[in-house]
């Protein structure tokens, strides 16, 4: 059992969430209206559920704090093929409303990195290395 199906966000508003990763290129036949909406990814489905309906499915009679702002100790991360799929990727989440934290620069580790964050507050760094490779499903491949 080594492996990740959902990784699920909770949002403030999920039309809003929609409106925002449908206009960065998640797909999804989901309604605006929808309780929860799950997004199809190769190898994973990112699910947006609505986040004080997501406490409560936590724990109804107790559910966790929902913490409003700062960071939450957890990025998510997208791979890209080239240096210039980073920077166009970045510029078309800036159009549609998402904050660039940190502009992409050559890092530490030798790639190319920049951290975008969405709507909700959840950060996303968008990276390429030239050492990278890519399975069939474009998931990238760790040795």
């Amino acid at each position: 059992m080594n492996r990740i199906n959902l990784i699920c966000l909770g949002v403030k508003s999920i039309p809003q969430a929609i409106e925002f990763y449908k206009s960065i290129g998640f797909e999804t036949s989901a309604s605006i209206n929808a309780p929860v909406v799950f997004f199809n990814n190769r190898g994973t489905k990112l699910e947006l559920f609505e986040v004080e309906a997501l406490a409560k499915d936590i724990n109804e009679d107790d559910p966790p704090k929902i913490a409003n702002d700062g960071f939450r100790g957890m990025t998510l991360a997208i791979n890209m093929k080239s240096k210039q799929e980073v920077d166009d990727f970045m510029h078309l989440v800036e159009r549609h409303g998402g904050q660039v934290a940190k502009t992409p620069e050559t890092v530490f580790w030798g790639g190319y990195s920049g951290y975008f964050m969405d709507p909700d507050g959840y950060y996303w760094e968008v990276a390429y290395s030239d050492e990278w490779k890519f399975d069939e499903n474009d998931m990238l491949v760790i040795e």
